[in-house]
This record gives structure tokens, C-alpha cells and sequence, in this order.
């Protein structure tokens, strides 16, 4: 354990009341909350973990077992699977345990949970917490029932705990803390120990290509025209509208934060804006992220999905992100050395230099030198930063190697589990499937095969598209659609050859990989490489084609490499429109060596292979994604880490391990793009965790703590008692002032709503909640009313199963008064949709219409609409007056099935004949207001059929639909005779 972590323990625990740590991002909060749940002791009372997530449930289990913890501290779980008698058990041991706060508030609620034997709450999220949320319900609970029990609350992420008024009191008010305790990175203490021994760091800037440039200047003037747009509804406010902000996913949460209350008046395009903007930070983080095919299918993608309705692609900088992108990957040439738009000094001297491929290419392509047909040379621009990676990689072996022959360690005695690894962190697993294949591999095979995978996948979908396409025998028009248009004069023309002739080298270079791969499929003469079993067999004759290749131009652009036909100026078929993650990793990777060492075998196998290639040995490599999450640092213990893709929190885990490992050699290289957005994000993170903490140093300086916010003072009553003293004033003319007798009102609540926090506004009214497992209904107020809750999301997603419709059914089944409650978010709009969008037919698919069918076929059903959850809590209030309170043993025994059968005055299930009552109530003359009484005054169909007419009458309530029932009963059926 670090030493500043004991200063951070001996401040929480000088105050039994507990309170709210704040850390910055990467100290290492896990091992924090480890070393307190070593300093518990069963003698104190339970402690409760609620609800960590479960990289940091990994990340306790680990630290506690590497330190030879106890069995009790090391947390068991309580789920719901444990019977109640053995959760009552465990929280009366005296152990640590982890439990999920639905479960927790229900044992509360039940008194399956011995107050007394608590001794603590722990809460490592704290920065989600809210006044409405189920762990300030679980603490005003257990401090009304244990005023000795403390809580302690711990997050890693200050600026979320900025976001809103003043969010860091407010959640200490509703946890029941005073003291707030602030470890930002440049706090003395920290400081000095990070810094005592710090690693050795390498900042590497690796230029971006002119291309890469380009694209990332387009983006940034198209997200700058975007933010000017949103500035002028007036709807945001501008100081968060800047492009350093729009680099982080929090921008997204400021403008929704802003917009949603005001979404139903907004217009489409302020809407769609917002979703721009999210699109456009993508396309930055891909850029640096992803190869150039990659990135271009990417774009293809959002071509097909977004080309209509989206804003950013009319922008005046649109067109430049998609030539650039294009240009990266492949460009239009003529076949006697000049470019489309003119002739090209550079491109005929690299005709030059591949004139051999120029002939097999024309001939491909269906024409000559002389002809100029026009035909595709590849480009397959590299990241900048592979080449890079691969001297960095090739140097550390070097120095490993010298420091061997010279008779140094290289390490520690005694840490030689690590065996030299060098860890390359990478932003998600695609990065590092990727870099590992590049590494194992020639990157100019890797880039071919992504670039034949996409070609190929794009014109059979082209052709897919064109065979049931109708093609008139004499066409008439404009062939806009074909890519083409016909017309009369000469530049046109000219362009619709053009586009003609490109097709055409598109069709002979796709042509020409199938039958390379024909050719290829009988025999293979050439060494699979490790990690290619399993690959398709197309792949390997082109590698040989592309390590010769590599050879002779391995310092030269990577521009200049031989031509495949393909066509960049036709529409992308709608079917490329997939996820990048999911769409674009296919086939080039085919084991998955991120987890364990067999990536680090391939590497080192394909560097004793690599003589042929004049390619210098490796060292021993090991890929992580940031993404998972996993404590890889001291599991692993590398001596060099490579930041490929730099990450602030990623940063301050290294420096934790430097300084818990001071005699250790660690050395680091940062990779970055100069003058890339990668860097101002990086710096721009830091700057904002920085302004943060300033900002909750300015906070807490100028707190006011309330004397009673221990909960020392809170009663099982506190808003009773605050609502019945601040009402006594108004009825002392009633009785001398007397104090009226107090009712305590109570609600029957569903399991399942304790995802909901609406039963923690419910008790903070005052009301008793009571949950168990209903079978109808969410909520119970009375014993004639059932409430069924709906939010926006699940109105919608019931409406579409159909569960609502059997809802609504059981309720006006079994109870005198059902109740739909359709409850919105107080922060969002309070309305399903603008008036514009709200049309006058009636359609499948509206909400609109839906509601209203409901309504019609369930006539008693009230539906009652609720602006927020205290609105919610203020309508039941008003729906429990003059009404008894329900019965908890009836509501569970509603619409159960029973092994008995039939009960007599029982609410089960097999109590009503749901098929029976549906064929009375079709019955000519039934209605809804006559059909009970005909149920109580008969007991089933058959005796209903030998009622005379006056008997009829006597249950109906009338001559005439009696006689009409009557005739339908005696009526014959027409026979066949």
C-alpha cells in the first residue's frame, strides 16, 4: 500500500460518522477500500459493500488475497438466491460481504436485516448517487434504526462530481456526512511519493501523414460549424459549446442535460446537431485510432445511415473528410501515368518504377497505355505509428541483447517472473488484435487483406443490388442513379466515360484477386505463419507477393505499390451499414491471444523467422485494452510499457505501481500524434480533472453542514412529525388545538419497482412501504386500487410485446379501480412527442393511437399522467384519502394459481372463468354495466340459457334486451336439409 493511502484512512476513520473520499482518477481506489476492509473486524458488525462494479469487485478480491486476508474480510455476496433465514444469518456474522442495494432496501423494508449488528455501509460510487436513489433510501433507513452505523463513500471521478448545483453537498446531505476529504494528484502528500521515484518516460510525436492532417482539420471546422448552429437557438449555454469539449463523451450529457427539458419544442435540426456532434468526436477518435481502411468503411457506413438527415455532411469541410479518407486508401490514375484531373510529375515516375505491374494492370483493366484507361492504384496508407512501434520494439531488444553480452541484469534479483514483457496498451481489443497481427505480421499484408475484404464485400453487394434492378431496353432520362449522366455536352461526356472506365478497372481488379485466390486454393507451397490456421487460403499467396514487395520499398511511401482496380465514386450499398467493431473484424484475425501468452510466442516465433526479411528480432509482447478494465500491472510486472493509445487514468496506474515497486526499472514510451487532437484531449483531461478538484476546494471551503446531518437526529417519522408541526398551526380552532390521531398510511409495493426510486419518495412522504411479489400490479393502495407504473421506455416497450394489454386485463379482472400511471423524468420533456409530429389518422404505430385503443377496449381503466416521481408521491397521497388500507396477505394472493381450486370468496386465478366471462360479455344485450349483476345471479352459462324473459329482465335491468338476449338463445341454426 502506498503511503499516502494511510493519510487518506486516518482522516476517514478519526470521525465514526464516516465520509466522502474523493480521489483522483487512477490512485487506486480499489486497494484504498481494500486496506479499510482489512481493518475491519467481525467483533464490530457486519460491514456492507453495496453494489461495486465488477472491475472493481475483481480488482478487491485480488489486493485482499494478495495480503493474506482473513476469511471474514474477504466479502462474500448476499444475492437473492440465498433463502431469507440464511441472509438474516450472514448479516448477523459480522463478516464483509457485497450486496446489490435492491436487495439490501428490501431486507430493511422485511427486518431481515439486524440494524443493531451493522457497524458500516461502504459506497464506492458516489458520484451516482442522488437524493431518489435506493442507497441514500438504505442509509436514511439504517441511520434511523442504528444512529452509531457509519458510511463511507468513495469515488474516482471528480468531475462528476461538479455536474449539477453544488452535487457534492447535496449527496453528503443525503448520505448523512460531514466531512468531505479531497486527494487530487498535485496534493502534497501524493505528490511527493509519485514523485520520488518516477520511471523513466519517452515522449515519442509522430508526425500524421499530409492526409491525416487534412482529415482532422476538416472535422474540427465541421464540429466548429455545428457548435455555431447549436448557438444560435439560444438553448444551450455557450461556454460549454467549445471543441475541447466536444472531445469528451461528458459533452454529449452536458447538451442532453440542457435540451431535455425543452426536447418536445426543439426542431429537427437542433436534434439532430447533438447527434452530429457525437458522430464527429467518433470520427476524430477513429482517425488515430483505426487503419485507413478501416476508417474509410467507417465513413461509408455513416454515408448510407446518416446521408439524410444528417446535418455535418452538408457542411462546407464534409466533402474533404471523404476525398481525404479515399486517398489514403486507393486513387484514380490513368493507365499512361497521369492523374484524372491532369498529368502528375509524381505518379509517372511511380509508373516508373512498377511499369512491370502497370502492364499486367492495364491488361486487367481491358486496355492500354495508348488508350488511357483509367485504373486504381492502391494506396494503403500505414498508421504512422506502426513503424515507429516496430523501431521502439526492435530497439529494446537491442539494448536487452547488449546488456547481456555486458553481464547486466536487466532487472531486480528477485523479480524475474516478469521475463522481460513488454506491455503495449491499446485503447479497445480491435487496436490490439490489430497491433499484434501487424507486429506478427508484414502491415502491408495486413493492409491488403482489409482492403480485398472490403473491395470484395462492396461490389457483391453492388451486384446484389443490380440483378433485381428492372433495366429498361431503351433507357430514357438521366442515369443519375448508375453513376453516370447523359448528356450532350463535351466535359459531361467525358465524365460519364470516366466514370464508365473506373467501373470497369473496378470489375477487373476484383476479377483478378478471385481468380488469384482460384489459383492459390488447390496448393499451398508457402509456411503458414502462426496465427494464420484457420485463415482463408486466398491470404498467403499474396503474402509472398507482399513481402517482396515490402522489401524493396520498406523505406519508401507506402503510396507506391502495385494497382488494383476499384471504384470510389459509386454509392455505398445500405447493407455496409453496421457497427465498426462488430462489421469491420472479420477473418484477418483469427486467434485471440490479448488474454494470454501465446500472442507473445507468435511474436517471438515470427522473429526467429524473420531472417529472410532482414526484419531485427522482437521482444517478448503483451496486448492489453484499456476498455477491459484489468488489473494487468501487477499481474503481469513488465519492465517497458508502450502507451499506444495514452490514457490518463492508465497513467496514474503506472505511477502506483513505480511507487509501490520503487526498486523496480520501469520505462515508459508515450506515443502521440503531433499537433493531434489525441495530445489536446490527453492534456485537455487532466486540465479538467485539475479544474475539478478547484472547484470542490472552493466548495468545500464555503459549505454549510447542518448540525444534525450525522443522523442522530432522524426518526422513523421525520416527515410526519416536520408535515404534522407545521400544520398543527392552521386547526387550532379546531377542538382547543387538539392533535388529531395520526394514520399511518401505507403501500403494498412490488419487488420488482425497487429498481424504480420511486418507493424511496414514497417514504421520505411518510408512508409505510411494504414489499412483497405481486402477481397484479406494482403498487397497492387500497383495497380497490391497483396501480400499474410505466415510465416512457418501458410504455414503449410494453406496447410493443403486448405485456401492457395482459396488465391492464388482470387489473380490471380483480380490482374495482385499476390504475395505468404513466410516469416521465422531471428533468426531460413532459410530452411523448412535439404537436407537429402528432398526426390526425390513426396509425399502428403511433403511441398516440395505441393509448387511445387501450382506453377504448378497457373502459375502466383511469390512466393518470405524472410530470416526476414527487408528483407520483403528491397523486397517490390523493388517491389514499378516505380509502382503507390494503391487505398485504389478499394483494400477494391475487391472480395466483392455487393447487386447492376453487376457494370460496378467494381473489385466486381459478376463481373466474376468463373464458366464460368473455362469451357473456359478446352476448347480445350484455353491456359492461348489467353483465356483473347477470354473474351474481346465475352460475353458469347453462343455467343462464333456462332463464325465462322475465327473469332476464329482473338481472338486466330491461324488457328489451332481455327479449333480445332471449331470441338469440331460442333462435334455430340453419342445417344443411
Amino acid at each position: 500500500m502506498v503511503q499516502f493511502h494511510e493519510h487518506v484512512l486516518t482522516d476517514l476513520l478519526d470521525d465514526s460518522n464516516g465520509g466522502l473520499v474523493i480521489l483522483s482518477s487512477g490512485l487506486s481506489l480499489s486497494s484504498l477500500i481494500a486496506s479499510l476492509l482489512l481493518l475491519h473486524s467481525p467483533p464490530q458488525g457486519s460491514l456492507l459493500l453495496l453494489s461495486p462494479t465488477p472491475p472493481l469487485k475483481q480488482r478487491l478480491l485480488r489486493h485482499l488475497r494478495s495480503r493474506s486476508a482473513a476469511p471474514l474480510q474477504i466479502p462474500a455476496e448476499i444475492t437473492a438466491d440465498l433463502p431469507a433465514s440464511h441472509r438474516h444469518s450472514l448479516y448477523a456474522s459480522g463478516g464483509a460481504f457485497f450486496v446489490t442495494p435492491r436487495i439490501l432496501i428490501v431486507d430493511l423494508l422485511t427486518s431481515r436485516v439486524p440494524a443493531s449488528t451493522v457497524a458500516g455501509i461502504v459506497i464506492p460510487n458516489a458520484h451516482a448517487i442522488a437524493e431518489t436513489s435506493t442507497e441514500a433510501f438504505i442509509v436514511r433507513i439504517l441511520k434511523s434504526l442504528n444512529k452509531n452505523a457509519y458510511v463511507r463513500a468513495f469515488s474516482d471521478k471528480p468531475h462528476a462530481m461538479v455536474a449539477g448545483f453544488a452535487k457534492a453537498e447535496r449527496i453528503m446531505k443525503c448520505l448523512f456526512i460531514r466531512k468531505l476529504h479531497l486527494w487530487p494528484r498535485f496534493q502534497v502528500y501524493v505528490s511527493q511519493e509519485l514523485e520520488k521515484d518516477p520511471p523513466v518516460v519517452v515522449d515519442i510525436r509522430v508526425p500524421m501523414s499530409k492526409n491525416m492532417v487534412g482529415i482532422q482539420k476538416a472535422i474540427i471546422e465541421v464540429m466548429d460549424a455545428c457548435l455555431k448552429e447549436m448557438r444560435k437557438t439560444n438553448k444551450v449555454d455557450v461556454e460549454d459549446l467549445t471543441v475541447e469539449n466536444g472531445l469528451f463523451k461528458s459533452f454529449d450529457e452536458i447538451v442532453r442535460r440542457q435540451l431535455d427539458p425543452i426536447w418536445h419544442t426543439l426542431g429537427k435540426k437542433t436534434k439532430q446537431l447533438v447527434s452530429d456532434l457525437k458522430t464527429l468526436r467518433k470520427l476524430l477518435d477513429y482517425l488515430v485510432r483505426y487503419d485507413a481502411v478501416s476508417y474509410l468503411k467507417y465513413l461509408d457506413t455513416l454515408r448510407v445511415s446518416e446521408s439524410f438527415r444528417s446535418v455535418w455532411i452538408f457542411a462546407e469541410s464534409s466533402y474533404k473528410i471523404f476525398e481525404l479518407a479515399k486517398k489514403r486508401v486507393y486513387r484514380f490514375v490513368r493507365s499512361d501515368g497521369t492523374k484524372l484531373d491532369g498529368p502528375g510529375k509524381s505518379t509517372a515516375s511511380k509508373k516508373r518504377k512498377l511499369s512491370g505491374e502497370d502492364v499486367h494492370e492495364e491488361t486487367a483493366s481491358g486496355g492500354s497505355s495508348s488508350t488511357g484507361v483509367i485504373v486504381l492504384e492502391e494506396v494503403l496508407e500505414e498508421a504512422p505509428k506502426w513503424k515507429v512501434l516496430r523501431e521502439i520494439l526492435e530497439e529494446i531488444e537491442q539494448e536487452r541483447q547488449k546488456a547481456t553480452l555486458t553481464g547486466k541484469e536487466c532487472l531486480v534479483e528477485g523479480e524475474d517472473s516478469d521475463s522481460g514483457i513488454v506491455l503495449i496498451t491499446c485503447k479497445d481489443e480491435r487496436s490490439c488484435m490489430q497491433l499484434e497481427d501487424i507486429i506478427t505480421n508484414n502491415p502491408l499484408k495486413v493492409m491488403q487483406e482489409e482492403w480485398e475484404k472490403y473491395l470484395l464485400s462492396k461490389v457483391e453487394l453492388r451486384d446484389a443490388h443490380t440483378r433485381y434492378k428492372k433495366k429498361p431496353k431503351d433507357p430514357k432520362g438521366f442515369g443519375i442513379l448508375d453513376g453516370t449522366l447523359h448528356v450532350t455536352t463535351t466535359p459531361a461526356a467525358e465524365v460519364s466515360s470516366t466514370s464508365k472506365q473506373e467501373h470497369y478497372a473496378l470489375l477487373a481488379a476484383v476479377s483478378e484477386i478471385r481468380n488469384r485466390a482460384k489459383l492459390e486454393k488447390p496448393g499451398d507451397s508457402i509456411q503458414p505463419h502462426v496465427g494464420d490456421e484457420g485463415c482463408s487460403n486466398g491470404t498467403k499467396g499474396k503474402y509472398k507477393k507482399g513481402r517482396a514487395n515490402a522489401k524493396s520499398s520498406q523505406h519508401r511511401n507506402s503510396s507506391g505499390r502495385k494497382k488494383v482496380a476499384a471504384d470510389g465514386n459509386q454509392a455505398v450499398p445500405a447493407s455496409e451499414d453496421e457497427h465498426l467493431t462488430d462489421g469491420l473484424v472479420s477473418g484477418g484475425y483469427c486467434d485471440d491471444n490479448i488474454s494470454g501468452h501465446s500472442g507473445d510466442r507468435a511474436v517471438l516465433q515470427e522473429s526467429d523467422r524473420s531472417e529472410s526479411r532482414s526484419v531485427k528480432p522482437l521482444p517478448p509482447l503483451h496486448f492489453h485494452a484499456l476498455e477491459s478494465d484489468r488489473p494487468i500491472l501487477d499481474t503481469l510486472k513488465p519492465s517497458v510499457i508502450i502507451a499506444y493509445h495514452p490514457d490518463m487514468t492508465f497513467v496514474r496506474e503506472i505511477e502506483i505501481y513505480k511507487a509501490e515497486n520503487p526498486s523496480k526499472r520501469l520505462k515508459i514510451y508515450f506515443l502521440f500524434y503531433e499537433e493531434s487532437t489525441e495530445v489536446q484531449k490527453f492534456e485537455a483531461s487532466i486540465r479538467r480533472e485539475n479544474g475539478a478538484f478547484e472547484s470542490l476546494i472552493r466548495q468545500k471551503s464555503m459549505m454549510m453542514i447542518p448540525v444534525d446531518q450525522d443522523g442522530q437526529c432522524l426518526g422513523l417519522n421525520a416527515y410526519m412529525e416536520q408535515q404534522a408541526s407545521s400544520s398543527q398551526n392552521s386547526i387550532t380552532r379546531r377542538a382547543g388545538g387538539r392533535k388529531e390521531a395520526e394514520r399511518e398510511m401505507q403501500v403494498i409495493v412490488d419487488m420488482r419497482e425497487f429498481m424504480s426510486s420511486l418507493p424511496n419518495v414514497l417514504h421520505q412522504k411518510g408512508m409505510r412501504i411494504i414489499p412483497v411479489t405481486l402477481e397484479v400490479g406494482d403498487y397497492i393502495l387500497s383495497p380497490s386500487i391497483c396501480v400499474e407504473r410505466k415510465s416512457i421506455q418501458d410504455l414503449f416497450s410494453s406496447f410493443t410485446s403486448g405485456r401492457l394489454f395482459h396488465q391492464a386485463e388482470t387489473m380490471v379482472r380483480y380490482y374495482r379501480i385499476p390504475v395505468l400511471l404513466i410516469e416521465f423524468s422531471q428533468d426531460k420533456s413532459f410530452s411523448f412527442q412535439s404537436a407537429s409530429d402528432i398526426g390526425d389518422d390513426v396509425t399502428p404505430n403511433s403511441i398516440i393511437s395505441k393509448l387511445s385503443l387501450l382506453a377504448l377496449h378497457f373502459p375502466r381503466l383511469r390512466i393518470i399522467w405524472s410530470r416526476s416521481l414527487h408528483a407520483t408521491a403528491e397523486i397517490f397521497f390523493s388517491l389514499k384519502a378516505n380509502q382503507d388500507e390494503p391487505d398485504e396477505t389478499k394483494a400477494m394472493r391475487v391472480g395466483v394459481p392455487s393447487e386447492e381450486g376453487i376457494v370460496e370468496n378467494d381473489v385466486r386465478a381459478e376463481n373466474y372463468n376468463t373464458s366464460a366471462v368473455e362469451f357473456l360479455r359478446r352476448l347480445p344485450g350484455v353491456t359492461d354495466s348489467n353483465y356483473r349483476a347477470i354473474m351474481d345471479g346465475c352460475k353458469s352459462l347453462a343455467e343462464l340459457a333456462l332463464f325465462p324473459v322475465d327473469r332476464l329482465a329482473e338481472l338486466m335491468g330491461g324488457q328489451k334486451v332481455a327479449r333480445t338476449l332471449r331470441e338469440f338463445l331460442d333462435a334455430k341454426y340453419p342445417t344443411l336439409l
